[in-house]
């Protein structure tokens, strides 16, 4: 349901605004027209960055709540009713995620020239801008930003082959223990306690 936020763009706006926040370079020349226009440019290129940061701050909230209300579903509510609910609860997420989203996109192109700008025309001199632009610019920069959802999603598969079986040995331990904090009984216990209780037929009457 939800979408990802492209790698490449976040991890080049994440080092942006790193940079731009923790850097200490020697203080950079007075800011100039000319400046305030390098720094303009540079916040058109990361436009994408700046409305995934914005997409994200949603839609983390919206995950975290389906993660609960799943885990409230699986306790909660009669198994019958389940599937109901959980539809319902989750267009009632969706619809949050694509009403929140533009407004806060908005809200975030609008804010970045008076919080990043400031601080860029501050620790960067005109030459590092010109030097940043036309990297992000570059061909090579926009194939690698092109290629980085393929590579996470390959890379995150391979994870996931070669460590997933390890984490589901760790989560099927995980909820053992907790069933056992809460007094469970532990899985598959219920259905052998019911076979035992189960009435056993009438013997066969003896032979006369």
């Amino acid at each position: 349901m939800m979408k990802k936020i492209a790698f490449a763009v976040v991890c080049a706006f994440g080092c942006l605004v790193a940079a731009s926040v923790t850097a200490q370079p020697a203080p950079a020349a007075a800011s100039s027209p000319a400046k305030k226009e390098l720094v303009q440019k540079l916040l058109v290129l990361q436009q994408p960055g700046i409305e995934g940061v914005a997409r994200s701050i949603v839609e983390r909230p919206a995950s975290q709540l389906m993660q609960a209300a799943g885990q409230a579903l699986q306790t909660q509510v009669p198994p019958e009713k389940r599937e109901a609910i959980g539809k319902s609860i989750e267009a009632d997420v969706k619809k949050f995620v694509e009403d929140s989203v533009p407004v806060l996109r908005d809200r975030a192109v609008k804010l970045a020239p008076t919080v990043i700008g400031p601080v860029m025309e501050e620790k960067f001199t005109e030459d590092e801008l010109k030097a940043l632009i036309a990297w992000l610019d570059s061909p090579v920069n926009k194939k690698y930003q092109q290629m980085a959802p393929e590579l996470q999603n390959t890379f995150a598969q391979k994870l996931i082959a070669e460590a997933g079986p390890l984490l589901d040995t760790k989560l099927q331990a995980l909820q053992s223990k907790v069933r056992n904090t809460l007094g469970a009984p532990p899985a598959g216990a219920a259905s052998d306690a019911k076979a035992a209780a189960k009435p056993v037929g009438k013997p066969a009457p003896a032979a006369k």
